[in-house]
């Protein structure tokens, strides 16, 4: 590390700063659905139809990231990826914050579950232009030879911003009880988004833009609409792109917000132990993700993708075993292998998805593309995986995890290597 210019990591930092705090917003609603959000929005159904609707409220911000990576793609495109990214984060935090002060149904009928939904929609958007615009970031400033490592600045947002979430879950559901924390102690965590929103303009703004970008400029490369470009020229890489991503986020979201949403309902684990061990889980993750972004700058990005692919084929079949033990050992076991999966899968994201698309589409190919995968992988994730436990039991539950992940593998085996290719 020695070798890299102080400017080059201000934007390492910038760009894992700004991808922690957007994911910490959309983690603390995934874990409030777990727990809180369908007693509040939803409190004259019963339980299973409470989290049937409350995961059909997380499910409609990935209909929204998608819209929001083509919004802020656009203009990420046309003007640059500064201002994109902070007002990306402004949108992302402004509803946060506002779904920490939405009343509940007791007080004001189906308007909260309605505004619930518009809010969590405003989630999507912002996280949309999110992470396309960061990996840029990292991706365009990156050393030769460097992507896959600089990619992984933008990765290690997530897992960071996961662990401020459960932490944040977790140091309430020590200090309140339950009562108190149904009834108020969950907006917490949503409210002390605008702090980290404030922490996070501050680092956006003094960024300089990407020499890509700024040469792409000089040369007046812009296309006037790039998500015409993007379809009528880019369509493969978009769509192998965004199946690439299924594994991702269906290891990450069934290991986490349906996991956390059994455990404590049907296996009776009391939540912060679930939260402790989804803390430990995540910590794999984490230590995944530098592992695998070495080693796609080594061997490449679609040996790693393969590889980790086919592993969390096979761990789809230890879910059922794992869940029905009720043993907080094999449960924190099996969570720790699914999210170290993730991050495997996960880390070679941050440059392959920049190097599939020339300058001028660039962000927003790769934000389509990565939120596209949201669509495929995530955004029903938790409701499907009820539904099959309601209809078929857990193992069918492992097998949408083992079919995710096939998926995945596929695609990686259509797509070229990208690791030697220039973006310029």
């Amino acid at each position: 590390m020695t070798n890299v210019s102080p400017s080059i990591l201000r934007i390492a930092f910038a760009s894992f700063i700004g991808t922690a705090i957007e994911f910490y917003d959309f983690y603390i609603y995934g874990l409030a659905v777990a727990m809180v959000i369908g007693p509040v929005f939803f409190p004259d159904s019963d339980p299973a139809v409470q989290a049937l609707n409350a995961f059909l409220t997380f499910g409609i911000a990935f209909i929204a990231r998608p819209i929001g990576a083509l919004l802020f793609g656009h203009f990420g495109d046309r003007i640059g990826r500064k201002t994109t990214l902070a007002v990306s984060l402004l949108v992302m935090g402004t509803s946060t914050t506002l779904i920490g002060i939405l009343p509940g149904y007791e007080l004001i009928g189906w308007t909260a579950p309605a505004l619930l939904c518009l809010l969590r929609f405003g989630q999507g958007i912002g996280l949309g232009g999110e992470w396309g615009g960061a990996a840029l970031l990292a991706a365009e400033y990156a050393p030769k030879g460097r992507r896959g490592w600089f990619g992984m600045f933008p990765q290690l947002g997530p897992p960071v911003g996961f662990l401020l979430a459960v932490g944040s879950f977790l140091l309430l559901s020590q200090l309140l009880d339950d009562n108190a924390f149904r009834a108020w102690g969950w907006r917490i965590p949503f409210l002390a988004s605008a702090i980290l929103v404030i922490i996070g303009l501050y680092v956006r703004l003094k960024l300089t833009e990407t020499p890509v970008f700024a040469r792409a400029l000089q040369s007046h490369q812009q296309v006037r609409l790039p998500v015409v470009e993007l379809f009528a020229h880019h369509a493969k890489p978009l769509l192998l792109g965004a199946l690439v991503m299924v594994v991702c986020y269906a290891l990450f979201y069934i290991s986490t917000v349906f996991s956390l949403s059994y455990g404590t309902t049907a296996l009776n684990i009391p939540r912060p132990q679930f939260l402790a061990m989804l803390c430990v889980a995540i910590l794999f993750m984490a230590a995944a993700t530098p592992l695998a972004a070495l080693a796609g700058d080594r061997f490449g990005r679609r040996p790693v993708i393969i590889v980790a692919g086919c592993a969390a084929l096979l761990s789809g079949f230890l879910l059922e075993p794992a869940l029905a033990s009720g043993s907080i050992i094999q449960i924190t076991a099996f969570l720790s292998l699914e999210l170290f999966l993730m991050g495997a899968t996960f880390a070679p994201m941050g440059a392959l998805l920049p190097e599939l698309f020339p300058t001028r589409v660039r962000y927003t190919g790769a934000g389509a593309a990565y939120n596209l995968g949201g669509i495929l992988g995530a955004s029903l994730a938790p409701y499907i995986a009820q539904q099959l436990v309601l209809h078929g039991g857990l193992s069918w539950v492992g097998g949408y995890i083992s079919v995710a992940a096939a998926i995945s593998v596929l695609a990686a085996l259509a797509l070229k290597e990208t690791r030697h290719g220039e973006l310029t």
